[in-house]
């Protein structure tokens, strides 16, 4: 966790380019830093592994006070990405990936096979491309060994400072799909600088928007586009991105609260009738308080010779909490093959079934654009 309590930077010459900043950067996740140029985004970033030093104020990793930390060994802890690549043209692929594990003094065996991981990671097949130079890479393809070298010591931080914004539109948006499904299995903390609103929607969890070295409104994009703060915001994101924003809906609405959950303390042959009446063949399960304890298939009840329901229940389903975040529920979903999931609340209370065939359309639009569904 990164979190920076009251901080200020102020140059020699007076400009006052942070004024108080407080703010909490979410770990595992992208967090996007975006406003007009002069704003103070690349300072605040810079802040973090002490290429700038702040004024005022205190900034902690982890709870450690950044003050604390040797700059040297603290950028080696950091992944860091720029606009302009900053590969080392002299050097090979491989050498470039390796820089930092070197430094670290890494044992050979386990450089070759993070640099052999990394090129597997982002498309790049490492016997072809081990052995070349930057100069004989697209820019697309050099910027994707500018990401994996900042991932090579395996930094749970990773700055990236307008990493994408000298690239080609189609080279961008493909990196910016890498990252979206890089980040679903690295689960690093991201902190991404840009000035593109467009990138910062698709790319962020959370989006940090400023202006004259203030913080003017942080939060999801879909919370800045549903809810912006001011007229600078409004402006800022665009009028027509607005008016095609659209609410998602809460997982609420798609429960269904008439499908009868199956009681502990029914017999087997009623249950097996509802069955076989509804044409519905798996169940969930509840017991005498309505507590949610698994689910019920009558091919279970067909196959074995139980003389109680619970017997045959399998406790291994995996609900859906109501109010569980998003990012959570598709992650879980993808753990899962089911045509409906059961729904509870906090204390286990079963509310109803989600159909998932339903749940997924209903998303896709939305999640379509940053790639994860």
């Amino acid at each position: 966790m990164i979190e920076l309590q009251k901080v200020n930077k102020v140059y020699e010459d007076g400009s006052h380019v942070l004024k108080d900043i407080d703010l909490l950067f979410e770990s595992g996740k992208i967090n996007v830093l975006i406003g007009p140029s002069g704003c103070g985004k690349t300072t605040t970033m810079r802040l973090l592994n002490r290429l700038t030093e702040h004024t005022e104020g205190e900034i902690f990793i982890d709870g450690k006070n950044i003050a604390e930390f040797n700059p040297i060994e603290l950028r080696r802890q950091m992944g860091y990405v720029i606009q302009s690549i900053g590969l080392f043209p002299h050097m090979n692929i491989y050498d470039n990936v390796a820089t930092v594990p070197k430094l670290l003094k890494w044992d050979k065996n386990k450089i070759d096979e993070r640099v052999t991981e990394l090129l597997e990671m982002v498309n790049l097949h490492p016997e072809q491309y081990k052995k070349r130079y930057p100069s004989e890479l697209s820019g697309g393809q050099q910027q994707r060994v500018g990401v994996i070298r900042a991932l090579a010591a395996e930094p749970s931080t990773i700055l990236m400072d307008e990493p994408f914004s000298a690239l080609d539109p189609i080279s961008r948006e493909q990196l910016q799909n890498e990252l979206v499904r890089l980040q679903k299995d690295i689960q690093k903390t991201i902190i991404f600088v840009t000035h593109d609103m467009d990138e910062a929607i698709k790319i962020a969890d959370q989006i940090i928007l400023m202006k004259d070295g203030q913080i003017v409104q942080q939060g999801t994009p879909q919370e800045l586009l549903m809810n912006p703060a001011n007229d600078f915001v409004r402006e800022f994101i665009g009028e027509d991105r607005l008016a095609n924003a659209k609410p998602i809906p809460l997982l609420s609405s798609f429960v269904d609260p008439l499908v009868q959950a199956i009681r502990l303390s029914e017999s087997k042959e009623s249950v097996i009738k509802r069955m076989l009446q509804q044409k519905s063949f798996t169940y969930p399960v509840v017991d005498e308080t309505n507590k949610l304890v698994g689910q019920l298939s009558l091919g279970a009840l067909l196959s074995g010779d139980f003389t109680c329901l619970e017997e045959a229940v399998d406790p291994s389903v995996q609900a859906l909490s109501i109010d569980q975040s998003l990012d959570d529920i598709f992650e879980q979903l993808e753990q899962q093959e089911m045509q409906s999931v059961p729904v509870v609340d906090k204390e286990n209370t079963f509310l109803g079934m989600i159909d998932m065939k339903n749940f997924i359309q209903s998303f896709r639009s939305f999640y379509g654009k940053r790639g994860e569904i």
